[in-house]
Parts: structure tokens; sequence; C-alpha cells
């Protein structure tokens, strides 16, 4: 289907246009936390100008802090400020450079789905252009760089566009893939998509697999929501819902219930500020009871702990041991060693000594457990694993690296 053409749909192949991808700028000065309130309002990636070195300290907070894929827009020296950028976590960039030989360079080692541009015919995997005004006579050149274009075009709007109105027009005219939006105006996500959908563009929204009239209610017309951390599988808390706290939850993407003593909806975290935003809702085999996947702020239970279910009624002495959280637990206490310094501890010993140190035990560590794996016995091996492991998570301390940014990069080499 050309795109010049795609905005129609064929009555016979019932093709549609992909979903239309909300960018928004995030807030420099309040990194993290502007990306975290923009995830939270319904934007589909974030778009982060690269000025100065120490924003790579920026992006890495605000990788670490959002699901979300994170562009970076920047105009490097060399090949080494976009590898910086990109192993920070960025999941693409937007190259601003007239360096042929680091265009090259960059989109031989990362690939064209990683990088974008500016300009067209140069192998870019997206084309990303500045909008100064939607004038008729800018409008129609967009036209045609959108119906040429062989790559998505996102468009970067000028702060003088009104988010919902003019730019749904703009992107439904021009036949562009995405628009990105000022910080201030991206706030505002779910009020622009709905408008969006009005127009007939298609958005990235929560939608249902299945009605709510296909669940299984009890005699009140309600459903059960057992409530789990979507990183860490805990257990929060159990709610109800009726038709309407349903479709309130898919529409804004907060956890709203329907309260059986007050008799009305109400929005966790709308009082607390501690809001539970959905990650995935899951329906049981009997149609019955719905799990809800979710990012909780604060603490889910009334009274101030993290989850309703800490009153121990009985326990059988048990391993629970989760391997993945030993080691986040395990790094936890090196991180809380090196804020808080422990008289008599090895831990700060190490890090008192320096990074040269540091290297000097991991290499002896790794040295040892490559020996121990000669030994037809295991169990030798299994206490040198356990001290490499150690001393490794003793310098991503150090390095400023966390068990997120190393699993973060596996999944990105499946």
């Amino acid at each position: 289907m050309n795109k010049d053409n795609r905005n129609e749909i064929d009555n016979d192949t019932k093709l549609e246009r992909p979903p239309i991808r909300l960018l928004s700028l995030t807030d420099p000065e309040r990194a993290a936390e502007s990306a975290a309130e923009l995830e939270h309002a319904g934007v589909d990636e974030l778009y982060f100008l690269y000025e100065q070195e120490s924003d790579i300290e920026r992006i890495k907070e605000i990788t670490r802090t959002v699901d979300i894929p994170v562009c970076v827009q920047i105009s490097p020296e060399r090949f080494e400020d976009v590898k910086k950028v990109l192993y920070a976590g960025a999941s693409s960039v937007c190259l601003v450079t007239d360096k042929e030989e680091v265009r090259k360079e960059v989109l031989g080692r990362f690939g064209a789905e990683k990088i974008g541009g500016r300009q067209s015919g140069c192998g870019y995997g997206r084309l990303i252009l500045e909008i100064p005004d939607p004038s008729g006579e800018q409008r129609i050149l967009d036209q045609r760089v959108c119906a040429d274009s062989p790559v998505p075009v996102i468009l970067q709007l000028s702060d003088g566009m009104e988010a919902e109105r003019t730019s749904g027009h703009y992107l439904k005219e021009t036949g562009a893939d995405g628009v990105i939006l000022s910080y201030r105006e991206g706030l505002r996500a779910g009020a622009v998509k709905q408008t969006w959908r009005e127009q007939g563009l298609t958005v990235h929204t929560f939608a249902s697999a299945l009605p709510f009239s296909d669940f299984k209610k009890n005699g009140d017309g309600l459903i059960p929501v057992i409530v789990q951390d979507y990183k860490t599988c805990e257990v929060l808390m159990l709610a109800y819902m009726n038709e309407e706290a349903y479709d309130r939850t898919i529409e804004t993407g907060r956890m709203t219930y329907y309260s059986r003593s007050r008799q009305e909806l109400w929005i966790k975290g709308e009082t607390s500020g501690h809001y539970q935003y959905v990650k995935a809702l899951h329906l049981d085999c009997d149609n019955d009871t719905i799990l809800a996947k979710v990012e909780q702020i604060g603490a889910a239970c009334h009274t101030g702990n993290y989850s309703c279910f800490f009153q121990e009624l009985v326990k059988k002495d048990y391993k629970d041991e989760n391997p993945l959280m030993i080691l986040k637990q395990d790094y936890d206490v090196i991180a809380e060693r090196r804020r808080n310094p422990k008289e008599g501890s090895y831990t700060n010993y190490l890090f008192d000594k320096g990074i040269d140190k540091i290297l000097k035990k991991v290499g002896e560590e790794a040295t040892e457990m490559v020996i121990a794996a000669k030994n037809p016995d295991a169990e030798e091996l299994k206490y040198e694993i356990s001290d490499f492991l150690y001393h490794m998570m003793v310098l991503m301390v150090d390095r400023g690296l966390t068990w997120e940014d190393i699993t973060r990069e596996l999944v990105e080499r499946r």
C-alpha cells in the first residue's frame, strides 16, 4: 500500500494505517521524574536532546526509570559519542550531523533500526522532520516527503501548534507515522490520543481482548481483581471492579475499582498519590478473576505497608529464595554499604581502596573460578562462582551499573 494512500482503508483488504506514535520531549532538569510522568500519561516514546557529556547520566536515569523506548537526538563529533548514548540505555538515536564518516560507522555498527536522522536517502531507519509551522506550503512538502519515504516519518511540532486539533489534522493529511510534542503537551497524551482517535487516527492505547459481558461476575455484577507488582510478582491487594471501573481502567491506564462499602468507583491513589499504573491484565481460565500486573507508586496498603498481605497467620519452614531476588538483594546491600559505610566491612574496604583494587579482586576470582572448573567436583566451583559474583557486584556498584542494566542488555541481544 503506497504511503500517500495509506490513510484510506481498502474495502477488500481492510488494511489499516499503523498506530500513530506519540513521542514527547522530556524536561532536562528533571530527567527521570519527567520521564515517569510522561510514561504514566500515555506517551509511546521519549525524545531527549543530548547537549553535553553530563547528559549521559540523565539518559541512564531515564532508561532505568521507564519501560518505554527512549530516542536521543545527538550531534556527534565521532562514533564514540553515539556509542556512549546507546550503551547508556537509549533505544535509538536521531543523528544531526553532516559528518559522512561518522554516519556510515554508526549505521554499520548499530544498524538502521536504531538510527534516525533528518535527511532522506542516508540509510536511516526513520526520518525525523522539524515543522516550524503548519502552513499550506509546508503541508504539501511534508505530504511529499511522507509519501516518498520508505521508512517511518516522525514530525517534531513547534510549541505553537495545538496538540489535539492541529497535530491530528496534520498527521492525517501528511500521512506521517508519529509526532514529537513538547514536555507540556506530552503530559496531556491521553487527551491528545482521544482527539486523534475521534479524528479517525489509530493510536496505541489499551484495548480489552474480551468485553466485560464475557466475564463471570458475582451477584452484584462485580469481578475480583488480584493485584501484583509487575517486576517482583509480589501480591499487593485484592479489590473488585464493575463494568464502569473496568472501562475506566482500560481508558486511563490507572487501576480503578468499585468500593463495595461506599458503593462508588475509586481510583487507587487518588487521595494518597499511590497510584497503580497498568502493565498487563489477565483473565483466569473460568473468566471470573482478573490478575492485574501494575507499577505501584508508594504503598498499596492503607496502613503504609507495601502489600496488604503482611499479617502472617501460619508458616512452615521452607526455602523461598528466588535466585534473581537474591542477587538483587545482595546488590542492594552492597550499594547501601557504599552510601552508609560500616566499620570493619570488607565491602567498604574495597570501595576505599578504589577501582584498581576492585578490578584486581575480580580478576583473581575469575582465575580461581576457571581453575576450580577443571576439578571433577563442582563443590569448589560453586564457592568460586559465588565469590566472583560478589566482587562483580561491587564492581557494578562502583561503576554505577544495576542488574536492570544487565538484564536489559541481555534482552536486547535475544
